[in-house]
């Protein structure tokens, strides 16, 4: 009997120590469960094309007509004028038509006042140039990157994955055993 239980313990403990040794570098969680690494052999990466807006400001000159409604109006030439054409017209004639005369000047001198007045104004231009601004949309295509595509050798077998990092030389796997489907 006491070789019985000798035998059945060392069994035990040769098999937990094959396995431990199997496993090599392994770090247990569970009976069936456990976490070991693997030696990457491919890495590639994987890119996207986003369309990107980029606003632009877009800025032009324009002429716009600039209305004389609020421009000063002086009579200053018009009565300028009338005075004068008065005194000249008093010059001529007599009785009477002297009178006539004057008026006629002072009209006269006063539409020629007004006329040089309103040839003055008109030199100056209604129009003034202004900035336009808008603001337009751009777009482009832009390559991203959207991770890696990595594959990665466990006991004998090739596996591939996609990982938003580069993996280095080892990455961690979990491995799990369970018995085949005709053994359930």
């Amino acid at each position: 009997m006491k070789n019985i239980f000798s035998t059945i313990g060392l069994t035990t403990i040769l098999a937990l120590s094959s396995s431990t040794v199997l496993a090599g570098n392994k770090h247990y969680q569970s009976k069936n469960h456990f976490e070991d690494t693997a030696r990457v052999t491919h890495v590639e990466s994987l890119y996207r094309t986003v369309r990107v807006s980029t606003p632009q400001r877009e800025c032009w000159q324009e002429q716009q007509y600039r209305p004389n409604q609020n421009q000063h109006k002086s009579y200053t030439s018009t009565i300028a004028g009338s005075i004068v054409g008065g005194v000249v017209g008093n010059q001529f004639g007599g009785g009477s038509g002297k009178k006539i005369m004057t008026v006629a000047g002072a009209l006269l001198g006063g539409s020629v006042g007004r006329d040089y007045n309103h040839n003055n104004s008109q030199q100056h231009s209604n129009y003034n140039t202004v900035e336009q601004c808008r603001v337009t949309e751009r777009y482009h295509d832009e390559e991203r990157s959207d991770g890696y595509r990595v594959t990665y050798r466990y006991n004998g077998q090739s596996y591939t994955t996609r990982m938003d990092h580069h993996p280095g030389k080892r990455i961690p796997v979990e491995v799990s055993v369970r018995p085949a489907n005709n053994y359930y």
